[in-house]
C-alpha cells in the first residue's frame, strides 16, 4: 500500500474528498392508457389502485367511496396522500381492494395511493415518505397457538 504524508488540511482535504454517489433518480412509470398502478397491504388487506389525471372522482369495487368507506373517518384516512399533496382534484381512481376489515382495507388503499402517486409524481416522493405512507405497516394478526384460547390467552383458571 502506498503511504502518503500530509502536511497541511488542504492535502487532507484533497485526499478525503472523494466523489458522493448520487441520490437515486425516480423515474415515471405508467402503463399504456397512461395510468400509474400500486399495490397496497395493511394487515390482511391488498389494494390494487390506479391513478390517472381527471376530476378527483374515487371508485372502489366499483362503488362509489362514501357508499364503499360509509365512516367519515376511513375515508379522511385514504385522502390523506392526496391532501398532502395538494392534488386532491386532479387524479380519478380506481380501486379494488380485497381481504381483511374495513379498517385494514382503508390503510391499504392508502399505502396504495402513495404508492402510485410517487409513480405517477416522482416529485412528490420526499412529502410522501416524510409522512410515512410509503412504508408498509407490517403488523399482522398473531396465529393462535395450541393449549391457548387465542395467540396469548388462557383458559381459565379453576382449581376444583
Amino acid at each position: 500500500m502506498a503511504e502518503t504524508t500530509l502536511s497541511s488540511l488542504a492535502d487532507l482535504k484533497a485526499a478525503t474528498a472523494a466523489p458522493q454517489p448520487e441520490a437515486p433518480k425516480y423515474v415515471q412509470k405508467l402503463d399504456k392508457l397512461g395510468r400509474a398502478y400500486a399495490t397496497g397491504k395493511r394487515k390482511n388487506a391488498v389494494a390494487r389502485v390506479w391513478i390517472r389525471p381527471g376530476s378527483g372522482k374515487i371508485v372502489v369495487n366499483d362503488r362509489a367511496l362514501e357508499v364503499y368507506f360509509a365512516r367519515p373517518v376511513l375515508r379522511m384516512i385514504l385522502r390523506r396522500p392526496l391532501d398532502i399533496a395538494n392534488r386532491a382534484t386532479q387524479y380519478d381512481l380506481m380501486v379494488k381492494v380485497a381481504g381483511g376489515g374495513l379498517s385494514g382495507q382503508a390503510g391499504a388503499v392508502r399505502h396504495g395511493l402513495a404508492k402510485a402517486l410517487t409513480y405517477f409524481e416522482p416529485d412528490l416522493r420526499p412529502a410522501l415518505k416524510r409522512e410515512g405512507f410509503l412504508t408498509r405497516d407490517s403488523r399482522i394478526v398473531e396465529r393462535k397457538k395450541y393449549g391457548k384460547k387465542k395467540a396469548r390467552r388462557s383458559f381459565q383458571f379453576s382449581k376444583r
